[in-house]
């Protein structure tokens, strides 16, 4: 059974140096709100597969010692600020890859595998930047040449969803990748709207959308915890906000002056 725990609990949970995956749909910006807070420091970002706000957010606060992602983003509101100053100055290590690439090596970690071909990259210049990822002849039939990528085993995934019952299961919906970056990593920890009292695996129809509490740590409450991100089924994302921090982040004290009313603003409503 997983338990239940304040947020900041949630957040000492994390260890300078350790690796965390983060998702692009089900972002917790209250557990990332907590870890600004708590001071974790060379963090080892696995985005699955992307990530925005929330990476830029980590990386501005000089949370970041490496990065593996297939872009950062902050959609229509454009680039994400912190994280293109941070490339050009070389703050942290970058670790280019691909969306296929980052699911395959998730898949192996949680096979329990070194490594999983992918097919599809032979011939991208990914592969000057990644001697980690080999190419070798296939095998088995007539694929000829494919690509193998290391297992992404991380510390940590840290999302944020709906719900979870007292047992410690998370109702995730059709996000499997959630799924995905737990069944990979040491250890899972989520922020959730509410708790609910009924079983979330009890019936066949609820249980299909649900991550079950052998795959989870640690939960806590956080309400509206992904705003001004969206989560699914329960608010919309609030894009001027996102905007505002697109435009403030452009420079490094406008990035502080907003992440101050951040992490102000997420005290107020935890």
């Amino acid at each position: 059974m997983a338990e239940i725990v304040s947020l900041e609990a949630l957040a000492k949970l994390v260890r300078p140096g350790q690796s965390i995956a983060i998702p692009v749909e089900g972002v917790s910006m209250a557990a990332t709100a907590a870890l600004i807070e708590a001071g974790v420091t060379d963090l080892r970002i696995v985005c699955v597969p992307i990530s925005g706000m929330q990476a830029d957010l980590l990386i501005g606060a000089k949370m970041v010692g490496a990065l593996e992602t297939s872009a950062v983003s902050l959609g229509e509101a454009g680039g994400a600020p912190r994280f293109g100053a941070a490339v050009r100055d070389g703050a942290f290590a970058l670790r280019d890859s691909t969306c296929p690439a980052i699911f395959a090596g998730l898949l192996a970690a949680q096979k329990g595998v070194p490594f999983m071909p992918i097919a599809g990259i032979i011939g991208s210049d990914l592969l000057r930047v990644r001697p980690d990822w080999k190419v070798i002849d296939s095998p088995v039939g007539e694929a000829g040449k494919v690509v193998v990528v290391p297992a992404i085993a991380p510390d940590i995934a840290l999302f944020h969803a709906p719900e979870a019952d007292r047992a410690g299961n998370i109702r995730i919906g059709r996000h499997r990748e959630l799924a995905a970056m737990a069944y990979a990593a040491k250890r899972t920890l989520v922020t959730v709207e509410r708790i609910v009292d009924r079983n979330l695996l009890a019936t066949e129809d609820s249980a299909a959308g649900v991550l079950p509490s052998l795959y989870v740590d640690r939960i806590a409450v956080a309400e509206r915890g992904a705003w001004p991100l969206p989560l699914w089924d329960e608010y919309p994302g609030d894009d001027a906000e996102v905007a505002r921090y697109a435009a403030m982040a452009r420079t490094e004290e406008g990035f502080h002056a907003y992440l101050s009313g951040f992490l102000g603003r997420r005290k107020q409503v935890a």
